[in-house]
């Protein structure tokens, strides 16, 4: 990607976050953007503030220790995939999980026992109307039907509870509004579905 491109990335999510301060998908793509870009502390900061607002997903600390082992943070890196491991080991985000620990043992570091991953739930294990959420790892109501019409909808509906994705059509207005999205474009259909992936712990 070009750096003019990323220096916009950069600028579009500064606002969203500064609109917002509590806004979790502003500060974790700001904090993205800013690792693209080469600058490493301000990622770092951006990506502690996530943890601030929510400390229960996995992918953050894995992009924090990146962040962190390149500004030649090393001990701090340690901490974060440390912490993240833990926390993605709870949550059943065992892709996270798996990279972050290949990270640990490239720095020669301990790797924590941590939590047991959760068991995958039997075939109907909570009725037709229940679901263990992939984002909040708990068991909410489901959502009434598919979202969308496409494999991405059935992902959702298979994985992700009604409370969650509530919160997330909140959150995508905030996406289209802050990025002022033309959704009739296919370019912020692909942005929208990026950072929606992302909210819901499905990317």
């Amino acid at each position: 990607m070009a750096s003019a491109d990323i220096q916009a990335r950069v600028e579009r999510f500064q606002k969203m976050a500064q609109a917002d301060p509590d806004n979790e998908l502003g500060h974790f793509s700001l904090g993205r953007a800013y690792l693209d870009a080469g600058m490493h502390d301000q990622a770092i900061a951006s990506l502690r503030r996530v943890i601030e607002i929510n400390p229960n997903r996995g992918p953050v600390y894995h992009l924090l220790a990146q962040a962190q082992l390149a500004a030649g943070r090393k001990a701090d890196a340690i901490k974060s995939l440390t912490d993240g491991v833990k926390v993605a080991a709870a949550r059943g985000e065992m892709l996270a999980k798996n990279e972050m620990i290949r990270m640990l043992q490239d720095q020669g570091a301990p790797v924590p026992e941590g939590p047991a991953a959760p068991a995958p739930p039997p075939a109907q294990p909570i009725g037709e109307a229940e679901v263990l959420c992939t984002r909040c790892g708990k068991v909410n109501p489901k959502l009434p039907k598919p979202p969308f019409r496409n494999a991405q909808g059935q992902l959702i509906f298979a994985k992700i509870c009604a409370p969650c994705w509530k919160e997330w059509v909140g959150m995508g207005t905030k996406v289209i509004n802050e990025l002022r999205l033309p959704m009739n474009e296919p370019e912020a259909q692909k942005a929208y579905e990026r950072h929606m992936l992302e909210f819901l712990g499905l990317q």
